[in-house]
């Protein structure tokens, strides 16, 4: 386990990514061709202090074109620097290169940054990314880094294209690894403990569709910040992270050093039925406190049992009453079934796609038409939202697989959860109701859409021209389930400098720099392949 001091680093911080492929099992049986970053897989952490700006350069060197996106950070005035292929930029060509501008601004916490254009991040392009405070604000001794993440038996975009080819009711299962700290979780790691002084463990899921709980029997947690958010401390027996959560705890280490303790890992995946040794999968990591001391064990306890960390438990530290709803935004989710094939998913009456032009390029020149959604063509599946508005999101999901919401750009308060869609009939758990304090909801990146239920999401419209991508953080995304929000494109379109450099790697790709989804003018949309209706 990776275990680092605060250290305090310059005002930028350069890094460069050679992106490349590297022939690698890091699942202890199936090898082959990853993607990693100056011949590393993993990549390694990336850390800097709040107030930094990171300058990370990526030089493309695979067959297909790749972006990179800075999960769960703000992008004011910056929105071409998101890292979404087709939304924000049409990618980094092979042979080019595109330097990310990524400006920390007050933000400082657990994030990470992953590859965004198809399905790399799957194959190892991610990394967690470490904003480090400028006066520590938690007291804790030591630092230490748990980074969880899936991982198949062959590349997640191969796999897309064979299971295009087989009956829609036949779909195969993936059962994957659990890697710990980029290694197979079955491989035991030790981390230090030292008698009585107090850790933080900050922990992130950057894998593509399973979900991982964390527990540290004969210990206590607690957690100050999810996502980002710096939180009131909050008591946890454990964590349970979808993808693309992140949370810091503190840990107290315990007085004597009479035994060691595990530190356990479970990967599990609610889509997936149990299937002994395949689904869910047990890490059992070890927290030392003196070498060759006893294991203490535990009673297995039922989850029920224990305390979870809850977006109705827990409170930011900076409080903010619930923001009123100007603007009610009903997202449903719905798929199409095409017979062969992956189904098509998504959060309205079309499917999520790509588009000629990116759908910033298209808010930035189209003039007044940028107010209206029809411009960037239906597959785009762009809301325009005014200025200042506040905006709620009631997400709806009547299916038996809940979905991890990621809204790019900005934080949330998650006001409301409930039941959706008839949960009996299929043997499933009904969602309570459950509504936020007025006087402080939970904000974050990335929550939990249950099956069979809803959420209700508020923000303030408050990033102008921001072009922000909200969608599932699984393979889904690839599969149509999104939206994308367009803020005010009339100020994008006076206050935007997009940089050469985004511009030329469109040309080289072959796509517009301008005009409707189409490339074209107007309404004409000529060019673009038929809306997938859901």
């Amino acid at each position: 386990l990776l275990v680092f001091g605060v250290s305090v680093l310059a005002a930028r911080v350069h890094v460069t990514w050679d992106v490349g492929y590297k022939s690698i099992s890091r699942d202890g049986f199936s090898t082959w061709r990853a993607i990693g970053a100056n011949g590393q897989v993993p990549i390694p952490p990336i850390y800097v202090t709040q107030g930094d700006v990171l300058e990370l350069t990526a030089i493309n060197h695979l067959d297909k074109p790749i972006t990179l996106h800075a999960h769960g950070l703000f992008q004011r005035n910056s929105t071409f620097y998101d890292g979404v292929g087709m939304v924000t930029e049409c990618g980094i060509p092979p042979g080019g290169q595109y330097t990310y501008m990524i400006d920390t601004g007050e933000q400082h916490g657990l994030y990470f940054i992953h590859g965004h254009y198809g399905l790399e991040m799957s194959e190892g392009l991610r990394a967690p990314f470490i904003i480090q405070e400028k006066e520590q604000s938690t007291e804790y001794d030591e630092d230490i880094l748990l980074t969880l993440e899936d991982w198949g038996q062959q590349p997640e975009g191969e796999l897309i294209e064979r299971l295009k080819q087989v009956s829609t009711d036949s779909l195969p299962n993936d059962y994957k690894t659990g890697l710990v700290n980029g290694i197979n979780g079955n491989i035991s790691q030790t981390v230090q403990f030292e008698c009585n002084r107090r850790y933080r463990i900050r922990v992130l899921n950057i894998g593509l569709d399973q979900s991982f709980k964390v527990q540290i029997p004969g210990h206590t947690m607690h957690v100050i910040e999810a996502d980002g958010v710096t939180t009131k401390p909050l008591r946890v027996d454990g964590l349970d992270l979808a993808p693309g959560q992140r949370y810091s705890v503190i840990v107290q280490a315990l007085e004597s050093d009479e035994f060691n303790y595990g530190l356990n890992v479970t990967m599990h995946a609610d889509f997936l039925d149990p299937v002994p040794g395949l689904t869910p999968r047990y890490y059992p990591q070890v927290i030392e406190y003196r070498k060759g001391a006893p294991m203490r064990e535990y009673a297995q306890q039922s989850d029920d049992a224990l305390v979870w960390p809850d977006d109705f438990t827990l409170e930011p530290r900076d409080e903010c009453e619930m923001g009123s709803a100007d603007r009610v935004i009903e997202l449903n989710k719905r798929n199409y079934l095409p017979g062969m094939g992956l189904p098509y998913y998504g959060l309205g009456n079309t499917s999520y796609a790509s588009v000629r032009v990116p759908t910033m390029l298209s808010a930035l020149t189209m003039g007044d038409l940028a107010r209206d959604p029809l411009v960037y063509g239906p597959q785009s599946s762009v809301i325009v939202l005014n200025y200042m508005e506040n905006v709620e999101l009631v997400v709806r999901n009547g299916m038996n697989r809940s979905h991890p919401m990621h809204v790019h750009s900005r934080v949330f308060q998650v006001v409301e959860r409930g039941p959706w869609g008839d949960a009996q009939a299929m043997g499933k758990r009904v969602v309570p109701l459950q509504v936020a304090r007025p006087n402080n909801p939970m904000r974050r990146d990335t929550v939990v859409l249950p099956e069979f239920g809803y959420i209700k999401l508020r923000f303030k419209a408050d990033l102008p021209g921001a072009v922000s991508i909200v969608h599932c953080h699984t393979e889904h995304l690839a599969q149509g389930m999104a939206v994308v929000l367009v803020e005010a494109p009339r100020v994008l379109q006076q206050n935007a400098r997009v940089p050469q450099a985004l511009l030329d790697n469109c040309r080289a790709l072959g796509f517009p720099i301008s005009g409707n989804g189409a490339g074209n003018q107007g309404y004409d949309l000529t060019g673009l392949p038929p809306a997938i209706a859901l």
